[in-house]
């Protein structure tokens, strides 16, 4: 590959562009797009070329059915409770700074949004819009196979983070998704899975709604010299 600003204004480009995106126009992504999407993203590195992704592409009537029959589950409280994750995603002590930026992008999200502190409706449906994808056309679901290990799942996220670079390449959006986790049993009996599948996470992937407040938050970041420990420079 040679090298010139432009392929380094590219890439950068595509990566500091990446947003989660939480409302989408209707505009189909051709399957084409989609499997030109993963194909790039295969390129991510694992241990011993293990490559343990698998990824559920949804879309239309298949998308449809599987939100509806999530959040007929989400909206029935007495039927949420029985869903739990199967992995801790978060941890189960929260300590500052991690809290601190959690709850600054919650409050920034819902302030965007007119949704108060005590709107518990409003934070339940605003929530709920996970499991529909956040109205985009494609929806994906990952899984990984259960006797894999830590190691892989770390080859997983460089995985993840190559679709939505790659789709942002192609003028799309992406938001990644933990929220479907907790209804791992659904999706499993809606798509089939084996029972050596675990769900990963979730992804919506579609064309921005530009319209959409709610896609104009950009979250901050921590500057270099606050997580970088230079060492014989």
């Amino acid at each position: 590959m040679t090298v010139t600003p432009e392929t380094i204004a590219a890439v950068d480009a595509a990566i500091t562009s990446r947003r989660s995106i939480r409302a989408y126009l209707p505009t189909p992504v051709p399957r084409e797009t989609v499997a030109e999407i993963l194909s790039v993203a295969s390129r991510a590195p694992s241990g011993t070329n293990t490559q343990p992704w698998k990824v559920h592409v949804l879309a239309g009537e298949a998308r449809q059915r599987l939100s509806a029959r999530i959040r007929a589950v989400y909206d029935d409280a007495e039927q949420r409770q029985q869903h739990t994750e199967e992995y801790a995603y978060y941890p189960t002590e929260w300590r500052p700074p991690y809290i601190d930026r959690r709850r600054k992008v919650g409050w920034d999200l819902y302030g965007l949004l007119g949704i108060g502190k005590a709107d518990k409706v409003r934070m339940h449906a605003q929530h709920g819009r996970n499991y529909d994808f956040f109205d985009a056309p494609v929806g994906l679901i990952f899984t990984i196979d259960r006797v894999m290990q830590q190691g892989s799942w770390l080859d997983y996220g460089m995985f993840l983070e190559n679709i939505m670079v790659a789709a942002r390449a192609r003028g799309l959006d992406t938001c990644p998704q933990a929220a479907f986790t907790q209804f791992h049993r659904v999706i499993s009996e809606e798509l089939a899975l084996t029972p050596d599948e675990m769900v990963v996470c979730g992804m919506a992937l579609g064309h921005a709604d530009p319209a959409a407040v709610e896609n104009s938050l950009v979250t901050e970041r921590e500057p270099v010299e606050g997580f970088a420990h230079f060492h014989g420079f």
